[in-house]
């Protein structure tokens, strides 16, 4: 038996707001998009990170949305996606910070205040 990464899920309470987010201010890929079921998926090489709404009235719900997710996306250049995505109003935690094990993290919020990480 074998098994493949098929997607990481974000929960979402602002669907719309967050798919433009992800799509349009981070730039990420769309593979498949339904506003109408709400769910999106984002091709981050290999896996997807999908984008699933939730409603914001429900108290099990909202213990899924705005929290760290755990989840990091790979760049090429930190310093340089941290500034770009800076401009564009993208909210981060901290700068970049070099890690004791050698890679540098920088961690963003969505529009839901799910946190994010950027790896170099």
């Amino acid at each position: 038996m074998s098994y493949k990464l098929y997607a990481v899920r974000i929960f979402s309470s602002k669907w719309e707001e967050s798919f433009k987010f992800y799509k349009d201010t981070i730039g990420l890929p769309v593979f498949y998009s339904n506003a109408e079921i709400g769910w999106a998926q984002f091709d981050v090489g290999g896996a997807y990170l999908g984008l699933e709404r939730c409603d914001a009235s429900d108290p099990e719900s909202k213990k899924l949305v705005g929290r760290f997710v755990g989840i990091s996306l790979q760049v090429e250049d930190i310093k340089t996606t941290y500034s770009s995505l800076r401009s564009e109003g993208v909210e981060f935690t901290a700068p970049p910070e070099k890690q004791p094990w050698g890679g540098t993290l920088a961690h963003f919020k969505d529009p839901d205040g799910n946190i994010i990480t950027l790896l170099e």
